[in-house]
């Protein structure tokens, strides 16, 4: 027979094990039923220490294990048998109404993304249009839209590679409610600082908040930063060297997904669901609180 990845003989000859079912992530965790290696995205919580995913399976609903009947993410979310799906979804609405743009033109476009206040001839209304004259959606549905296919494939690569580890690490609801939020948080920012007339669009609000959050969670998991940082870098260089980019969603964006990542990965097990979701209520209450003070101003 075959030896499993990550046995106790691996140990001893490259030091640090290595998750069992991902060979290129070392970790000092390990299963506390089976005593496999694994890495933050296959910690499943259990009542004591955390379980691996086959674990999980092999016992849930069986009465072996009480703790892993109902198992839970390292956040507190529920285990399920896609742990992308989220994101996967939020890809695809991502490359669907991209594909509705392409279809339907700037008319299309003009109407859901994000402006504070302007004459818009491309409606062919000629009214102000605007988040200031109660088109509030345009702070959400900006998210989903995209200038470009550069723009589009940047942006669907940097969810799909950052997306999938945070889902796993926090649960469906929790991650979406992360992205969500975040991506609110950065077209906020974006209302309040821009010029009333400069339209924005994007998903790299939402995008910057995962990166926040990921921080958190590599940072509490006491994994190696530098590549994290590296790559945040990276892109804040991108997003103050370059013209056309809204660097307020940007940063609005981050701001809120290192604080609601802290809410997620830091919350007390006993209080856990209270301060999770209380986090992103009060990220989601400055949002309505500067959105209200900017359209003050506007109008």
């Amino acid at each position: 027979m075959d030896q499993a990845p990550g046995s106790r003989q691996d140990d001893a000859q490259s030091g640090l094990p290595v998750c069992y079912r991902h060979p290129d992530r070392e970790t000092g965790i390990r299963c506390t039923r089976c005593e496999r290696p694994i890495c933050p995205e296959c910690m499943v919580s259990a009542s004591v220490g955390f379980q691996c995913p086959s674990c999980v399976r092999e016992g849930s609903g069986t009465g072996h294990a009480p703790d892993a009947s109902m198992p839970r993410t390292l956040a507190g979310g529920a285990v399920t048998a896609d742990p992308h799906l989220v994101t996967k979804v939020l890809i695809g609405l991502n490359l669907a109404v991209f594909l509705l743009q392409q279809a339907l033109g700037d008319t299309f476009t003009d109407r859901f993304d994000l402006i504070g206040r302007a004459i818009m001839p491309a409606l062919g209304l000629g009214e102000i249009q605007g988040v200031a004259e109660g088109q509030w959606y345009r702070l959400l549905t900006s998210m989903f839209l995209h200038a470009s296919y550069i723009h589009i494939l940047s942006n669907m690569l940097s969810l799909w590679w950052i997306g999938g580890p945070l889902e796993a690490a926090l649960g469906r609801v929790r991650f979406l409610a992360l992205y969500l939020v975040s991506g609110l948080a950065g077209s906020a920012l974006s209302y309040l600082l821009a010029e009333p007339n400069q339209a924005s669009l994007g998903a790299s609000g939402a995008i910057f908040g995962l990166f926040g959050a990921l921080a958190v969670l590599v940072r509490r998991q006491r994994y190696d930063m530098r590549p994290v940082i590296a790559l945040l870098v990276i892109n804040l260089v991108i997003t103050f060297g370059w013209s056309g980019i809204s660097w307020q969603a940007h940063i609005g964006g981050l701001v809120a997904g290192v604080l609601i990542g802290i809410g997620m990965v830091h919350a007390p097990r006993e209080r856990r669901a209270l301060v999770q979701f209380g986090t992103c209520a009060l990220v989601l209450a400055v949002v309505v609180i500067v959105t209200l003070l900017r359209t003050v101003q506007l109008t």
